[in-house]
């Protein structure tokens, strides 16, 4: 990832593994390294899509299918209102898979920032792990470190931008997401509800978010200190 800090920036190849190492605390000069919060994409900024023909949710592979729920754009702004850089990091395989093609996937990622904007939400970078152990397309074939549960987009984000990982957090909806984020270092927030099947899950998982809400519509107040269930406490 090139190119200044402060401008929303969207890199999408695939990254061979380097060794990663996580960058906190403060910058000489005095600087100190800032706050983010990183989001995933789909099910996070936007909905998921039905697959009738595998009778399954799976994440859209058009940009016609792509749905950004209403609130994302305000949530995003009202995040970055609190101080923190607000990064999108994100599996993208679909490429890999050859279920759609890179030119829909860039069109679809612009879909994304187009309607974030609407509503005053602006990110400041986007990291892609565009990699699959099983792709058929040979480039994308990796064991990677960028793709999640691994840290390493979040790692590559931190040195990038001059984060303070234990001072962020990540927001996911799967437990693919609080695996990296506790990995990289970061508090966890999952979107979900606590049902009894999540719950055995988790424990399964060895997964426990630091947070449970229901979606990035709670995300602000839950770091502003309004509100939020803590996983922990309950």
């Amino acid at each position: 990832m090139t190119g200044p800090p402060a401008t929303a920036a969207t890199e999408i190849r695939p990254r061979r593994r380097v060794p990663l190492t996580a960058t906190n605390g403060a910058l000489s000069g005095g600087h100190r390294r800032r706050r983010a919060v990183f989001v995933d994409r789909d099910g996070v900024l936007n909905d998921l899509d039905y697959d009738a023909e595998e009778g399954r949710v799976n994440a859209p592979l058009s940009s016609a299918s792509l749905r950004v729920f209403p609130y994302a754009g305000e949530s995003i702004r009202r995040i970055k209102e609190l101080g923190f850089s607000v990064i999108l990091v994100s599996n993208q395989p679909g490429v890999a898979k050859r279920q759609l093609t890179m030119a829909e996937l860039r069109r679809m990622n612009a879909k994304v920032r187009q309607e974030l904007a609407k509503h005053g939400g602006h990110l400041d970078g986007e990291y892609y792990c565009m990699h699959h152990p099983e792709a058929l397309v040979a480039k994308y074939r990796l064991d990677c470190d960028c793709r999640k549960p691994k840290p390493g987009l979040l790692l590559q984000a931190a040195r990038d931008l001059r984060l303070n990982l234990r001072q962020s957090y990540f927001v996911g909806d799967s437990l693919v997401d609080v695996k990296a984020g506790r990995a990289a270092g970061c508090k966890t927030v999952l979107l979900g509800h606590s049902t009894t099947f999540m719950a055995s899950l988790i424990e399964k998982e060895h997964a426990e978010p630091d947070f449970l809400v229901s979606s990035l519509r709670q995300v602000p107040g839950l770091l502003a200190g309004e509100s939020g269930h803590s996983v922990r406490a309950a």
